[in-house]
């Protein structure tokens, strides 16, 4: 059943003038509880990378930290049916719940004995299934919890968590495995993501809109997974926006990974030269979110989205041509500007323009692409590169990345979209 039919015992506040999302205690509360969630993410994977390495060889350790990607990548648009179906608050409220208790099982279970590759394999096909079903329904609860005229701003906030998460989770995972190993570490990344359940708990609802809430009809979920994706692919701005977002995406990942490591590599940069790469495109990336925060709406969004990705994929194209590491790292920054601007606007608009009912399984087909479909280019870009060199494949990943936007300024229902007032 829908989040409109089932939700009596979710706490819920009326549809009423919505209050500045960076003011809302409601959405701040929000806000906490995904960052603390996130950066309990980051710190479970550097956990689970230490102490696979720590029990197994490389191919081994890959195996192990690659895997939760498989029941995620599967799973997800499933993930999105039932967010839409149960509510994504409590579904929410659930995985961390599950994820917390996973957790703190099996860093109970390393400190009392060493169990293995086994666990660890297991942890993380748990993890990952847990989030095929957990990514879907952080995705449709913010318009559940603040009007459609701050949605822009909530995305930004959620970019500034990410960032934040990404800043502060490997140190903190880091400090955990060298004060008490992977099982001090993993203690940590379970008490975490503890912290976001109350908090998640303490969240208000809004009422869905009277027209969304008829819309939710007693189906089976094959039927509503099979209706998503009619309504993605149906939708003047939904559809030819995923297809903007698969295209930059698949444009996107292999460079700024797999891509940038062999270019330090080849260019003599080293892990430090690299590492101050990956900082100025997070530099970028959170610059782009902080001014979605404050201004919170941006005129002419669809077009802010679309032609943000076409100056974005040059940047990556004269990446590979940087003279030097200071020239890198100030590309690495616009890239990451650029993208980040452009990944914000088309995460509010898909919010914005989604019936909140469709939601989690909208959220669920825009993991897919970026989760399922861009990590493909990973591989590729490396065979790639060994055989032309960074220089080409770079181009060709930023024609890729351009190419969406293109798409996306075809469109007129992406061109021609707006952020609510």
């Amino acid at each position: 059943m829908s989040e409109a039919t089932t939700s009596a015992a979710d706490i819920r506040i009326p549809t009423a003038a919505s209050v500045p999302a960076h003011r809302d205690p409601n959405v701040l509360r929000w806000v906490g509880a995904y960052t603390a969630s996130m950066v309990g993410d980051m710190v479970f994977f550097l956990a689970l990378s230490w102490a696979a390495v720590q029990n197994g060889t490389p191919a081994q350790a890959g195996l192990v930290t690659a895997v939760s990607a498989v029941p995620r990548a599967l799973l997800m648009l499933g993930g999105g049916v039932v967010a839409d179906r149960l509510g994504p608050r409590r579904v929410v409220i659930g995985s961390d719940t599950v994820r917390c208790v996973t957790v703190l099982a099996v860093a109970a279970a390393l400190f009392a004995a060493d169990p293995g590759l086994w666990l660890l394999a297991l942890l993380a096909v748990v993890f990952g299934t847990v989030d095929a079903v957990f990514m879907p329904a952080v995705g449709a609860l913010p318009a559940r919890i603040t009007g459609k005229d701050q949605l822009a701003r909530v995305q930004g906030m959620r970019g500034l968590a990410i960032r934040f998460a990404a800043v502060v989770g490997a140190p903190l995972g880091g400090l955990g495995v060298a004060v008490g190993g992977a099982a001090a570490a993993f203690a940590f990344a379970g008490l975490l993501i503890a912290v976001s359940v109350p908090l998640l708990i303490s969240v208000r609802m809004r009422d869905l809109p009277a027209d969304d809430a008829n819309a939710a009809r007693e189906t089976t979920a094959w039927r509503d997974l099979v209706g998503g994706l009619r309504y993605v692919r149906r939708h003047r701005v939904l559809g030819p926006l995923m297809v903007a977002i698969a295209l930059g995406d698949l444009g996107f990942v292999g460079p700024l990974n797999v891509g940038l490591t062999l270019l330090a590599d080849e260019r003599g940069w080293g892990a430090s030269g690299m590492g101050w790469v990956l900082a100025g495109f997070g530099t970028g990336a959170g610059v782009a979110a902080l001014l979605l925060t404050v201004r919170g709406r941006l005129p002419r969004a669809g077009c802010v989205a679309a032609g943000s990705i076409i100056p974005g994929a040059a940047a990556i194209a004269a990446l590979a041509h940087a003279p030097g590491l200071p020239v890198a790292v100030g590309t690495a920054v616009l890239v990451g500007l650029l993208t980040g601007l452009s990944g914000a606007m088309c995460g509010a608009l898909l919010q914005t323009q989604s019936d909140p009912a469709y939601l989690g399984r909208v959220t669920a087909v825009g993991g897919i692409v970026s989760l399922g479909i861009a990590p493909l280019s990973m591989p590729l870009s490396a065979a790639a590169i060994g055989v032309w060199g960074t220089g080409p494949v770079f181009a060709v990943s930023a024609a890729v990345c351009g190419l969406g936007g293109v798409v996306a300024l075809c469109a007129p229902g992406v061109r021609r979209a707006e952020l609510p007032k």
